[in-house]
């Protein structure tokens, strides 16, 4: 099966499993920073240096993606949770999700959408590197005269279980691809496995509160993700992107890394504001799947039309 069809369906059971029985999975909110440098290791097993130079071939087209990414998406979380009433908490959540870099899984979407996965995997390893400043910036600037945001510890933990993990697990691949062959297509269901394990502790860490607020949450992470992946597209499509490329743009401003929110949420502020990051992880995988085989569907049918 997939890693991307096993994930949705593993992260609804666990967290299904995890309501009913938090007291499984709720001691273990400490395994959350070490379960998620799992994922970045096994993102950077993935990768090659070669991915960080495709930088310098495209560099309007990703300077587009970017901007756009860490524009769109904080935006978006703050107006929302607003719009929606969430309380500052959650508000919080929301905001860290929209800071954090592009997901892991908008590279096997890009795949399934026929969309530029080449482009999707340059968009996805520069914004992953570009947050362990701007993931802290970002939320100090929309919430930082609510509550206190220390900058600089969240930059320092976000080297730490996002760049240093995937540093080496690109020199790991660099160095040692002919002695991994045989294992590599194994890293992303590890990946699978560890988000899955963080979204059933957030699940069971917050499970007194989810009753009051799970509709609303469940809101504003559908429109905060519906507006990404619009945004995405038609400002591409705006600035006259092609289709493939707008596709590209869409799916890596719309899919978050939100495990990094998770992580950040539960360390820095309380569990219950990452909860949004934890329902984001579902969701984004579920409409990701849906937008990449219409797309497919579309492209078998009839050719993408490009601007002259």
């Amino acid at each position: 099966m997939p890693a991307t069809t096993l994930f949705p369906i593993g992260a609804v059971l666990i967290a299904i499993i995890s309501y009913v029985y938090p007291a499984l999975l709720s001691p273990f909110g400490v395994a959350i920073m070490p379960l998620l440098g799992v994922v970045m290791l096994s993102m950077g097993m993935t990768l090659r240096p070669e991915n960080f130079l495709d930088i310098l071939t495209r560099p309007r087209v990703i300077a587009l993606g970017i901007g756009l990414q860490f524009l769109l998406m904080p935006l978006f979380g703050f107006l929302v949770g607003n719009l929606l009433g969430l309380s500052e908490t959650l508000l919080i959540g929301m905001v860290l999700v929209g800071s954090s870099p592009s997901g892991t899984a908008s590279n096997v979407i890009c795949y399934l959408a026929k969309a530029d996965v080449a482009l999707s995997i340059t968009m996805t390893t520069l914004s992953t590197v570009l947050a362990v400043v701007l993931t802290p910036l970002l939320t100090w600037l929309y919430i930082g005269e609510r509550v206190p945001v220390p900058v600089a510890d969240m930059m320092l933990d976000i080297f730490l279980i996002i760049l240093l993990p995937v540093t080496v697990g690109v020199l790991v691949n660099h160095y040692f691809s002919r002695h991994l062959h045989l294992v590599k297509h194994y890293f992303p269901y590890l990946s699978v496995v560890a988000i899955i394990l963080i979204i059933g502790i957030i699940v069971a860490m917050t499970q007194p509160d989810l009753p009051k607020v799970a509709l609303p949450v469940v809101a504003a992470v559908f429109w905060h993700n519906v507006l990404g992946l619009a945004g995405g597209y038609f400002l591409s499509r705006l600035f006259r992107q092609d289709e493939k490329t707008s596709r590209t743009i869409a799916i890596e401003v719309g899919m978050q890394n939100s495990g990094l929110a998770v992580a950040l949420a539960q360390t820095y502020f309380t569990p219950l504001a990452a909860l949004p990051g934890a329902l984001f992880s579902i969701w984004h995988n579920i409409t990701g799947s849906i937008l990449a085989g219409y797309w497919a569907r579309k492209t078998e049918e009839t050719p993408a039309r490009d601007f002259d």
